[in-house]
């Protein structure tokens, strides 16, 4: 799972009899304490991670810094089929996600080592000269 957000963190939650296991994202910090803070859904407020008794830890996220356009790549999914690429995201880590649209239209943000193949967009032909 591709975890994104401004911050380049996300908190994980193991669950609880009346709640799953979760992630969110972690949208800023304690000045004082350094504790991070994750919107309540319920609340609809920003709430310190350790006011959840199942909070377990943070991993780093990408942070996308830009992006650019698909610039005719196609990615290639055995179970999905293929996908132009509309754009690519590039992370803080200078990573390239291509983000593509399937003929339903449904946008996907794409892990290139799970693709079956990336194709390049065709080159124009050379005239004679």
């Amino acid at each position: 799972m591709l975890y994104v957000n401004m911050t380049g963190w996300t908190a994980f939650f193991s669950g609880t009899a009346k709640l799953i296991g979760r992630a969110r994202p972690v949208e800023g910090w304690d000045t004082e304490t350094g504790v991070a803070y994750v919107v309540d859904p319920e609340q609809g407020r920003l709430r310190p991670v350790t006011d959840w008794e199942d909070f377990s830890h943070l991993e780093r996220a990408e942070q996308f810094m830009a992006a650019l356009p698909g610039g005719g790549w196609e990615l290639d999914d055995e179970d999905d089929g293929p996908g132009a690429v509309v754009a690519w995201l590039i992370s803080s880590s200078g990573g390239a996600t291509p983000v593509t649209v399937d003929l339903m239209g449904f946008v996907f943000f794409n892990d290139m080592s799970l693709a079956d193949r990336v194709t390049p967009p065709a080159r124009p032909s050379q005239g004679s000269r």
